[in-house]
């Protein structure tokens, strides 16, 4: 209980203290219109207040991730406590704040076109590439994850297509229509309900004494289990993951001030790893230790521990609104994902959104690919959805570290975790079936050598940039041109 109390306060003093450190490092301009005012279109850009804006973050980069991730990380012991608080305060929350406000001082601009503009133009068709792929096996994956747990909450009355095609039609509306006609008047009551239920489980651990279990060496990773590099993998939501790279953009064109990035960016990222502490926390402390819920695991997979760990702690009633908040979670990223991915394509081919038929013709292709995506092993395109998410994160890290570079600021907040997942980045793809599936002191020396050439490669384009003077912002009065 100690351990998992100490780590939701260090996450809580990791907001005010290194959160504040990055912020004052980056250097807010407060003068600064943002693009929610200068680029506006009454669709994408539209200025929101920050608590709206701030739940609205929380929903779109949380989805399954701070839940089933941690459920399963749990089986590593205490030791997935280590990695969301250290991951969530300095990697995650990093991640997520200088995406997005890197984004507001480029008018909004997602992945790609920071990629292009501060890595190289080739990274622009790279990473567009990447990032549609992988927004769309999140969307995939989140239209699958809620149906599957809304068809276990109906004990099986309601045919899980049902429930896959009700989700769709929501996508879709969802991704079409301004930001602020359903995500911008759903998403507080959905927040509201994801931070009842997620504290709730909370509370319910504390006050019934769950043998959550300490960290130590005799506990550290039951089983032996391998921690490098799969942990970083199935615990990415929480700590560190690329997705949210996705999802910051859309708000950076919603956001009023600068100064308000901290709460929005950064706050959310630490708000996630506590949710994630807590799931970790129920699943390793409810289910007679490793072997048993190993057992459930197998059986039933992460929904089947949400829903009993949500129906032990709270009661029936208090047990299905706990899993409805976990319900909401993928849907509310589905959605983004897919709207994402539409905004994404669209800045590539240059079509302003503004029109509904353009926003359609984007939107449909890939509602039709996914609903093809759905009819492969779930647990094939999780595998492949972990690898293109944190490769993902690594892409928008660097991406920061380049600007911070440039800027003559402290890059190495965000190169150090950059590098650190870059080496698990190759290493699991090079050891793991689904990639060489090569011996693993192999893929170790080819994790850490390929991480080095790479980075080498980065000081060098980084020295190349600074003397070039490439900028680092968008100037205002060229926004409404640029766009």
């Amino acid at each position: 209980m100690y351990t998992f109390l100490a780590g939701i306060v260090l996450l809580i003093i990791g907001y005010f203290t290194y959160g504040k450190f990055i912020e004052k490092m980056f250097g807010v301009k407060e003068d600064r219109p943002t693009p929610a005012y200068v680029n506006g279109d009454g669709v994408d850009y539209i200025p929101m207040s920050t608590p709206k804006n701030s739940l609205i973050q929380l929903l779109n980069i949380a989805g399954t991730g701070p839940v089933f991730g941690p459920i399963m990380g749990a089986l590593y012991g205490p030791a997935a406590f280590i990695w969301i608080v250290v991951g969530c305060i300095f990697a995650g929350a990093v991640h997520d704040y200088l995406t997005g406000m890197i984004s507001i001082r480029n008018r909004g601009a997602h992945l790609p076109e920071l990629a292009s503009k501060f890595l190289g133009k080739v990274m622009k068709h790279v990473v567009n590439g990447f990032a549609v792929l992988l927004l769309l096996l999140v969307g995939t994956v989140f239209v699958s994850t809620p149906a599957s747990l809304l068809h276990l909450l109906s004990d099986g009355r309601v045919a899980l297509w049902i429930f896959i095609a009700f989700i769709f039609v929501y996508y879709i509306l969802a991704t079409l229509l301004p930001v602020d006609k359903i995500i911008g008047r759903l998403y507080p009551y959905f927040g509201a309900l994801l931070l009842i239920s997620a504290l709730g489980v909370g509370i319910g651990l504390v006050v019934t004494g769950a043998p959550i279990p300490e960290l130590s060496f005799q506990n550290f990773h039951p089983e032996g289990a391998a921690i490098f590099p799969l942990l970083f993998f199935t615990i990415s939501c929480g700590a560190l993951s690329g997705f949210h790279a996705t999802q910051t953009p859309i708000i950076s064109r919603t956001t009023r001030r600068e100064k308000e990035g901290r709460k929005i960016f950064y706050g959310m990222m630490i708000a996630e790893g506590i949710i994630a502490m807590i799931w970790a926390a129920a699943a390793m402390s409810m289910f007679s230790g490793y072997n048993g819920l190993n057992e459930i695991l197998a059986a039933g997979g992460p929904g089947a521990i949400v829903s009993e760990a949500s129906t032990t702690l709270l009661g029936a009633i208090g047990g299905t609104l706990a899993v409805l908040g976990v319900i909401v979670l993928p849907i509310t990223s589905g959605d983004t994902a897919f709207r994402s991915a539409r905004m994404i394509i669209a800045d590539y081919l240059k079509v302003a959104q503004k029109k509904f038929s353009s926003r359609l013709w984007i939107a449909l292709p890939l509602f039709a690919v996914s609903v093809v995506l759905t009819q492969i092993d779930f647990n094939l395109l999780w595998r492949y959805f972990n690898w293109a998410n944190q490769s993902t994160a690594v892409i928008a890290l660097f991406v920061a570290s380049m600007y911070l570079y440039i800027a003559r600021k402290n890059y190495f907040v965000a190169l150090i975790p950059g590098t650190f997942m870059l080496i698990m980045v190759i290493t699991y793809i090079l050891s793991q079936p689904i990639g060489f599936n090569l011996p693993m002191n192999i893929s170790w020396g080819g994790g850490f050598v390929g991480a080095a050439i790479l980075v080498v490669l980065f000081f060098k384009a980084a020295v190349k940039a600074r003397a070039n003077n490439i900028p680092l912002e968008v100037d205002v009065s060229d926004w409404k041109k640029a766009s």
